[in-house]
C-alpha cells in the first residue's frame, strides 16, 4: 500500500468512508457466458473476498449490471445486441443475473423493472444492485446521490473489464472528486499499461489482501 500516489493526502483512500462498487459480474459477461470477458471467471474468488470484507466492515457495496431492454445499448454494440434480439444481459435472463455467490444468501433475483426506472435494489445491509445504462455507473445514474447520502468519499472499484466500464467509471468518480481505489486482482483485463493509465488520474491501486487488512481497522 505504498507509493507516491497513495501516500498523497489528497487521493490516499478513506476506508472508514467507502464504498464497493462491483462491476457487470453477470453470468453473460462470464468466460462461458454469451458476451465473454476472458479472466472474469477467474477474478470470482478474490471478488467474493472482497464483497465479504465489506460486509464485515459495514461498508457500503453497490453492484452495477448492464441490463440492455429494447434498442437502448450502446453504439459500438448496437447492431450485435439488437440483431435478431440477442439475449446479452436481457431483463430477466438467467444471463443478466450477478455471479453466484456474490449476493447475499437471501437475494432475490435482479427485479429488471425497479432496475430500469432507476431505483437502487435492496439485497443486504447497506448493499443494493443498480444498473447502468453506458460504461460509466455515474452516466444516468442516481449514484452520485446515493453515495453521498451515505458520506462516502472514497470508491473502491472492482469487477469485469477494465478498459471499458471500471475505467469509465474511476475517471468519472475522479471528476467528483471522490478518492478512487482500483482492485486489481478482483478486476478483469488489468494489464500494466491500463494500470498506469488510472494511476496517472490518482487511482490508488490495491489487492484484496490490501483491503481487507485496512478495512480489518474500520470495524
Amino acid at each position: 500500500m505504498t507509493g507516491p500516489i497513495i501516500l498523497d493526502e489528497y487521493v490516499r483512500p478513506h476506508l472508514r468512508s467507502s464504498a464497493l462498487v462491483v462491476i457487470d459480474v453477470q453470468n453473460d459477461f462470464l468466460d462461458d457466458g454469451t458476451m465473454p470477458v476472458p479472466g472474469t471467471t477467474g477474478i470470482l474468488p478474490r471478488l467474493t473476498m472482497l464483497v465479504e470484507a465489506f460486509r464485515r466492515a459495514h461498508r457500503p457495496i453497490v453492484h452495477v449490471v448492464r441490463i440492455y431492454d429494447g434498442d437502448d445499448v450502446d453504439l459500438v454494440r448496437r447492431t450485435t445486441i439488437t440483431r435478431d434480439d440477442a439475449p446479452i444481459v436481457r431483463p430477466g435472463t438467467v444471463g443478466s443475473q450477478i455471479s453466484r455467490g456474490l449476493l447475499p444468501a437471501a437475494a432475490e433475483h435482479l427485479d429488471p423493472k425497479l432496475l430500469l426506472d432507476g431505483g437502487f435494489q435492496a439485497v443486504g445491509d447497506a448493499e443494493a444492485v443498480m444498473w447502468k445504462p453506458r460504461w460509466s455507473a455515474f452516466h444516468r445514474t442516481r449514484l452520485d446521490a446515493h453515495l453521498i447520502d451515505l458520506g462516502v468519499d472514497t470508491v473502491v472499484v472492482a469487477g469485469c473489464n477494465l478498459p471499458n466500464c471500471p475505467h469509465a467509471t474511476l475517471f468519472d468518480a475522479s471528476a467528483r472528486d471522490y478518492r478512487t481505489v482500483l482492485v486489481t486482482d478482483a478486476t478483469s483485463q488489468v494489464t500494466p499499461e491500463r494500470l498506469s493509465n488510472v494511476r496517472a488520474i490518482g487511482v490508488a491501486p490495491l489487492t484484496v489482501e490490501d483491503l481487507v487488512a485496512g478495512l480489518t481497522f474500520t470495524v
